[in-house]
């Protein structure tokens, strides 16, 4: 494990920040309704990477004065492997300081880093399908037969995707009650969100690649909030599976963690229940140790963690996935997101939806504020935490969050 690699930015270097020189993440602000930026993270400031090539101090061909980072991730991995470097350099501890370059995070608004070219969603973590299994087929019939040889997917709304921070309104859709012979039309009653993370392509491909081809494909990594209309999905889901149930929203984290800064905190997939197909097998660890949490605060009330679970209990990694993806010769594009699929963990409290936490509404549970709850209420706010935890540092994500509007 690296150590911490210290910053003339003094915040950068307590052990509690999510922006620690190892992290660098990247994302768009802007000031007081001002152009869009792009910009890194480092402690409680953003270094404006749009000012400094804009001044000549960096040249990546005028990608990062796009207000995006699409530009950026076309030009390569060898380029952002420059970037990164050149960064380092510039914020290490013991180079001139060149505060001109800042800006205080508390008076940035984030946007969307990228610009989402499709969106592919993965039901890949094995507590999850189990337990969803478990609640509709039984236990025997948990997990369907194709499930531990094939990364399922769906391909969701790339429209959706919306940046933290953005509210969520409660969705309309087709209902239908334990009792009615035919559906009725009205705002979901069974509104859930699903903890995922968002992996992001940053090179093209054209045609199959190896998983190891795909791990290098993949620019980095987002926390992903697959908010989910449970009674809308129920009725509509078969034969050909989710749609308007997650079309309302996707939220994901405004900072892009690269694959760069995850690197020391790589491990590998759980162990194979059944031998993987050749394509699928991984040529070294490809997943990552990244612990996760859920909070929920109800309107005017505290905040109540109800879920703690990690990355690594993913059983097929976004480098699996995308190698998936692509074998049918589905071209994939600079900006797709990969959802990673639920990520829940082995117990109660690692449950990442509350689908599972409240077992499909028959085992409510309870706030702090001694409130039972099943699935959302109008006001409450949902906000997902992450961070790989290094020796005397984490490398974060920030914060992923969405508070839910009446329909």
């Amino acid at each position: 494990m690296t150590d911490l690699l210290r910053s003339w930015v003094e915040t950068a270097n307590t052990p509690d920040t999510d922006f620690p020189l190892n992290n660098l993440p990247y994302g768009v602000f802007s000031i007081d309704g001002g152009k869009a930026s792009c910009g890194a993270a480092i402690g409680d400031k953003i270094l404006n990477l749009s000012a400094l090539e804009a001044s000549g101090r960096i040249n990546f061909d005028g990608s990062l004065c796009t207000g995006s980072w699409n530009a950026f991730m076309a030009l390569g991995k060898q380029e952002w492997a420059r970037l990164r470097e050149e960064l380092s350099t510039f914020l290490v501890e013991g180079s001139e300081p060149q505060p001109a370059y800042l800006v205080a995070m508390a008076d940035a608004a984030l946007h969307m880093p990228f610009a989402v070219s499709e969106f592919t969603d993965f039901y890949a973590g094995k507590h999850h399908a189990t337990n969803v299994g478990t609640m509709f087929r039984g236990a025997e019939n948990a997990l369907p037969p194709n499930w531990l040889s094939i990364p399922i997917g769906y391909n969701g709304r790339a429209s959706s995707v919306v940046v933290s921070g953005t509210p969520i309104k409660r969705p309309h859709g087709q209902l239908k009650g334990p009792n009615d012979e035919l559906p009725h039309f009205a705002p979901s009653s069974r509104f859930d969100i699903e903890l995922e993370m968002g992996a992001i392509v940053g090179t093209a491909s054209q045609g199959p690649i190896t998983v190891a081809e795909a791990y290098d494909n993949l620019f980095g990594y987002v926390l992903l909030n697959d908010w989910s209309a449970r009674d809308i999905q129920a009725w509509e889901y078969q034969p050909l599976g989710p749609f308007q149930a997650k079309a309302t929203a996707t939220s994901i984290s405004p900072w892009i963690v690269t694959a760069a800064a995850l690197e020391p905190f790589r491990v590998s997939t759980p162990k194979r229940e059944r031998p993987q197909l050749n394509y699928l097998n991984e040529p070294g660890p490809m997943l990552y140790d990244i612990a996760l949490e859920v909070a929920l605060t109800p309107n005017g009330g505290n905040e109540n963690i109800i879920c703690r679970t990690n990355y690594r209990e993913m059983y097929y990694s976004a480098a699996q996935q995308l190698a998936h993806h692509t074998t049918s010769g589905c071209p994939m594009r600079v900006g797709d997101l990969l959802g990673s699929g639920t990520i829940s963990g082995p117990g109660k409290d690692n449950r990442g939806s509350l689908l599972e936490i409240s077992w499909g509404g028959k085992e409510p549970f309870t706030l702090d504020s001694g409130e039972a709850r099943s699935f959302l209420e109008d006001g409450d706010t949902v906000t997902l935490r992450g961070a790989a935890e290094g020796d005397g540092y984490r490398v974060g994500f920030g914060e992923c969050v969405g508070t839910v509007m009446s329909a």
